[in-house]
């Protein structure tokens, strides 16, 4: 969707039998998947069964006219498929060929099944998290579906792009989700690696050990997020809730300085707190629910949410995507894809049951 917004033409192969999964998940929003319209605006559908007969050939005008092919089976199944990487760069040897997997092509763990959870446990960025009892909390964004795959894919297509126009030859993208989870943590990896003192969960200075890193509890059992790390923000902070000077050496003890801190911001509401950071200036914020950050006038005025996705009478704010306004080329609003709506770009040479 990312590279459709950008211009690109982008064809989606479903299953004729249903289609994407995610085109029956509740919520219902306009006759499919309220995700599934999220996730597949500007795309096109084509529905056909690859075991069937005579279905690789009506793939092929596709094919070979592609500038990139995006598959995310487990390793081998575009093989069995007839549609492995070798065999489709006979028939476009300037394919750019993603395939996006769980844990890539080759490995102990390339064949087994995951989601965005193992990849977590898998990486040691989920034991980086501490909750109640020390038990890892389950975050709630998808980490390495999105930073793991959807953008690294993203990146290395255009640099592939770019490359082949040197070249005039394309090539194959091994993307695994799990591996590109270790470029969210250079800072646990560099403690690791330079001192051999792994990082314990809820321990380091960005995991909550740190009274200069934390979520602190108001009057109104509303959270702010403080994150007063540089040492300017930092006595800034503790002149601003009168902290004493005694507790403001947090490397001596850490948890009486938490401790006192969580005491005074219990005092007074959110509010108070929130107008006072703000004057100064300081790395304080309201934890926001989901809806209260879509509403907010901050990015209602960059335009985050003002593109929109609809289809027979039904409409909502589009997905925002990571595109910058130069390079954007879908604006204002489209639409999703019924299953199958494009077949129309097969080659009807064979006929394919079900589609």
């Amino acid at each position: 969707m990312i590279l459709a917004d950008a211009g690109a033409d982008v064809i989606k192969i479903e299953r004729p039998d249903g289609g994407d999964e995610a085109r029956a998940q509740e919520p219902r929003f306009g006759g499919d998947g309220a995700v599934f319209a999220l996730l597949n605006r500007g795309k096109r559908s084509v529905a056909i069964d690859l075991k069937a007969p005579g279905a690789l050939r009506r793939l092929v005008p596709l094919i070979a006219s592609a500038d990139v092919l995006i598959e995310q089976f487990r390793p081998g199944v575009m093989d069995r498929l007839g549609l492995g990487y070798e065999s489709v760069r006979e028939l476009n040897p300037g394919l750019i060929y993603c395939a996006i997997s769980s844990y890539g092509s080759v490995g102990p763990l390339s064949d087994a099944p995951g989601h965005d959870l193992n990849y977590l446990a898998e990486s040691g960025l989920l034991a980086l998290t501490a909750g109640a009892g020390g038990a890892p909390v389950i975050p709630p964004g998808l980490a390495a579906d999105v930073a793991g795959g959807s953008y690294p894919a993203v990146m290395n297509i255009v640099l592939a792009l770019r490359l082949r126009d040197r070249s005039g030859a394309g090539c194959k993208l091994d993307v695994a989700m799990c591996d590109n989870l270790f470029a969210l943590m250079p800072w646990a990896l560099a403690q690791g690696w330079a001192t051999g003192q792994w990082p314990r969960p809820g321990d380091e200075r960005l995991t909550g050990g740190s009274p200069r890193y934390q979520v602190y509890r108001a009057s109104d059992d509303r959270f702010i997020a403080c994150s007063p790390l540089e040492d300017r923000f930092w006595t800034e902070f503790c002149d601003a809730i009168g902290l004493s000077g005694e507790y403001r050496d947090g490397r001596k003890d850490r948890d009486d300085t938490r401790r006192e801190i969580a005491r005074i911001i219990a005092g007074q509401p959110a509010e108070h707190w929130m107008s006072l950071f703000s004057s100064l200036q300081l790395p304080c914020s309201i934890v926001r629910t989901l809806q209260e950050a879509t509403d907010s006038p901050h990015f209602r005025s960059r335009g985050v949410f003002d593109a929109r996705v609809e289809r027979d009478g039904a409409g909502m704010c589009a997905l925002p995507l990571p595109l910058g306004d130069p390079v954007r080329a879908t604006r204002g609003t489209a639409t999703w894809p019924r299953l199958g709506e494009h077949n129309a770009l097969l080659s009807e040479s064979e006929a394919v049951p079900g589609s």
